[in-house]
């Protein structure tokens, strides 16, 4: 049922996305926050257990605010109409390498791999797919994942990238600029508040190899 709450206030926040508004209902805000968090941190129990190098990440560091940052956006609205969480297995501010969730109403999703990196990241992971192409793709024709996600996303170069031949067996994929799987979830997905976390761990479960080789190739960066 918060979820369903969750959508409507995200919904109505939409159409009044102005401080006036968002006063009048801040108790429900502070409530689903709390909802948010509790939710968050049930994910993170299970995502612990997999990954104790994370045992030190709180839920509430995860999750993102509400208010925009309009410093240099033409849209002046100030709160996100979505709720979102973000664990980063390399906890840096400009090399992001895990997972995201997305909740906001026809537009719920979640996502893993690794977001934009800089240069010197993107040019070790397209050499560790050169070196390990077998693996590599051996991760993305995995049955499930392919089920689960499709193909690998994310913004790609037009032309080869600097260094690679454009007959590159994998040209495609070393093209990448980002390296994202993204799984899109109806509304009705989170109706059952257990069912959706079931749905999100075996989510997660997929990612975890494209997140290891990832973060394998990104290992003297951390």
């Amino acid at each position: 049922m918060e979820f369903n709450r969750l959508y409507a206030f995200l919904t109505a926040l939409k159409t009044n996305n102005n401080k006036a508004w968002f006063d009048e209902n801040k108790a429900e805000y502070q409530e689903l926050r709390r909802f948010w968090i509790d939710f968050v941190a049930s994910l993170l129990t299970r995502i612990k257990e997999k990954h104790p190098e994370l045992n030190s990440l709180e839920p509430n560091k995860c999750i993102f605010r509400i208010n925009k940052d309009i410093r240099f956006s033409k849209d002046k609205s100030p709160y996100k109409t979505n709720f979102g969480m973000q664990i980063n297995f390399l906890q840096k501010k400009d090399l992001f390498c895990g997972y995201y969730l997305h909740i906001e109403p026809k537009n719920t999703f979640v996502a893993g791999g690794m977001y934009m990196p800089p240069s010197n990241a993107l040019s070790a992971i397209r050499q560790e797919i050169d070196y390990n192409s077998e693996e590599f793709t051996a991760i993305l024709n995995q049955k499930e994942l392919i089920d689960m996600f499709g193909s690998l996303q994310g913004d790609k170069l037009v032309k080869a990238p600097k260094g690679y031949d454009s007959d590159h067996p994998l040209i495609e994929l070393l093209k990448h600029k980002s390296f994202i799987l993204q799984k899109p979830f109806p509304e009705k997905a989170t109706k059952n508040t257990k069912a959706f976390q079931v749905e999100l761990n075996a989510a997660f479960d997929q990612i975890d190899p494209l997140l290891a080789f990832l973060l394998n190739a990104v290992e003297d960066m951390k």
